[in-house]
């Protein structure tokens, strides 16, 4: 069978300066579930919690970085990098069209992304809701809408 025309897909996510350590759990757990290639922090470290109850990161490659710039210096080669913030300039979930190979970054609840972290992001994505959400709900919703059956971007 010849793989020429075939593109590989992957997406990995991570939190940038998470909040509460929970949260990583619960969002790693999500993206264990959901396909998710990889998982990552940028900023504070992990530490074991109860939250990750299928053991996400023994189950799949983990990754931290001390700096957004090292995090960017190391995003996979051909992969866009996905921000999801709400802002002026931010695409809306519902029209967007997922990469075939991203990595989404997310903020902390009370933080957001960094300013660096939205300018260097290729696509920023938002969804409709009235207040901000919990970082790793956030996430989760993002990784679902990646897995309906919607075109990629190439």
């Amino acid at each position: 069978m010849s793989t020429d025309n075939f593109e590989h897909e992957f997406f990995g996510i991570g939190i940038q300066n998470g909040k509460t350590p929970e949260n990583l759990g619960v969002l790693w757990r999500t993206a264990q579930n959901l396909g998710a290639s990889f998982i990552f922090t940028i900023g504070n470290r992990y530490a074991k919690q109860s939250s990750d109850t299928h053991h996400a990161v023994k189950a799949m490659p983990y990754f931290h970085y001390k700096t957004f710039d090292e995090f960017y210096n190391n995003l996979p080669k051909g992969a866009m990098l996905v921000g999801v913030e709400k802002t002026d300039d931010a695409i809306d979930l519902e029209s967007f069209h997922h990469p075939r190979r991203c990595v989404y970054l997310l903020g902390a609840e009370d933080h957001g992304l960094t300013n660096r972290a939205c300018e260097k992001s290729h696509r920023l994505v938002q969804f409709k809701s009235i207040k901000s959400l919990n970082v790793a709900v956030a996430g989760s919703i993002v990784m679902y809408d990646r897995n309906l059956p919607k075109p990629r971007m190439t």
